[in-house]
């Protein structure tokens, strides 16, 4: 039987000292250049510190056009680099491996930060977004490579490519509305063009101990479920990854579309692998849940809510296999004293109903 307290071996990289990741979480702790805050510094070394064998920072922009949200941290220049190397450095010391999230909102970000209309696949006057020439679709695929460099320049293990939640990657893989036809819409082939651009260029621009994971959506933002599950297969099929995020929302649910059977887990965790590893992530909030999805069939389980709740969730959960999470919603105090900054807090208690007392 899988343990959680199993190490992982991984294609490229260190090992993981065990099957808990803690998922990127946006957090609005940075400043407002994107360099990093100290909140946001022991927030993610508090986590290292808990036993997780891989910590994750938050989305972190890799182009100023990118930016989503005030307070997301940045790796679109060298001037992000003092805070993301001291960031790696302490995550090294606590024994954790460490990761990036790659991130660009696309559609999804805020003009008012960037000062500039939206890029996406297509024209969206409704999000402020313009589509994008070719010329800067090559341009985004440069700028994902650029930061994974940087990244590892910084002293990271890795990074993590998100394509997920209805972000710019994911964007180009809507069906709905990617009718490009310049070969970045229109087909599948086509429209999983960029995604596999960014995958193989951030490979042959890092180093063989570099790791490159990808975080993707199983359906909705225009994707199907059987295309999901082809895009996972595809890119677990590579030879990029390392590992491959799967964000379920919630591990235990159903296809959301029509006609599907089972749990949406098990469209995934059939999938040949090619020596990946496969992650999943949603409403893993006890050491059942977690043991649950490696039973499943998954290599090692994000955990976001829980993480927020225990800084040390993942050392808790190895040592006692009856452990669960306090129950919500919880005093400031209590999170503050699991290493939840104030800015964080605030965005907790305004965005999620049950969290803050």
């Amino acid at each position: 039987m899988t343990s959680l307290a199993d190490r992982l071996s991984l294609p490229h990289g260190p090992e993981w000292p065990n099957r808990f990741a803690l998922a990127p979480l946006t957090n609005t702790q940075s400043h407002d250049d994107g360099t990093l805050s100290d909140d946001e510094h022991d927030w993610l070394v508090a986590r290292g510190r808990g036993g997780f064998g891989l910590t994750m920072t938050c989305a972190a922009y890799v182009a100023p056009a990118g930016q989503a949200w005030r307070g997301q941290l940045g790796i679109a220049s060298d001037a992000h680099l003092p805070g993301l190397t001291r960031l790696a450095e302490s995550l090294r010391a606590t024994g954790t491996r460490s990761s990036v999230q790659l991130h660009h909102g696309g559609r999804r970000a805020d003009p008012a930060l960037s000062g500039r209309p939206n890029q996406c696949p297509w024209d969206e006057p409704d999000k402020d977004a313009v589509a994008m020439t070719t010329a800067e679709v090559h341009e985004m695929v440069a700028d994902f490579v650029a930061a994974a460099v940087r990244a590892e320049r910084a002293g990271f293990d890795g990074v993590e490519v998100h394509g997920a939640h209805g972000y710019l990657l994911g964007q180009f893989l809507d069906a709905r509305h990617n009718q490009r036809t310049d070969g970045y819409g229109g087909s599948l082939d086509d429209r999983v063009r960029a995604l596999t651009e960014v995958l193989e260029g951030i490979r042959a621009a890092t180093g063989p101990d570099f790791q490159l994971g990808l975080r993707l959506t199983p359906e909705g933002n225009g994707i199907t479920l059987p295309e999901g599950r082809e895009v996972a297969r595809r890119v677990l099929a590579g030879g990029t990854l390392d590992y491959l995020d799967m964000s379920l929302w919630d591990v235990f649910m159903r296809p959301r579309g029509a006609g599907h059977d089972g749990l949406l887990i098990e469209h995934f965790t059939d999938l040949p692998r090619h020596g990946a590893l496969l992650g999943v992530a949603g409403r893993v909030l006890s050491a059942a849940d977690a043991r649950w999805c490696l039973e499943q069939g998954a290599d090692f389980v994000s955990v976001g809510t829980a993480a927020i709740l225990h800084h040390d969730f993942a050392a808790q959960a190895i040592a006692d296999p009856d452990f669960q999470v306090r129950s919500r919603p919880v005093p400031r105090d209590v999170l503050r004293d699991e290493h939840v900054g104030p800015a964080f807090i605030d965005y907790l208690a305004a965005g999620w109903d049950d969290l803050v007392a």
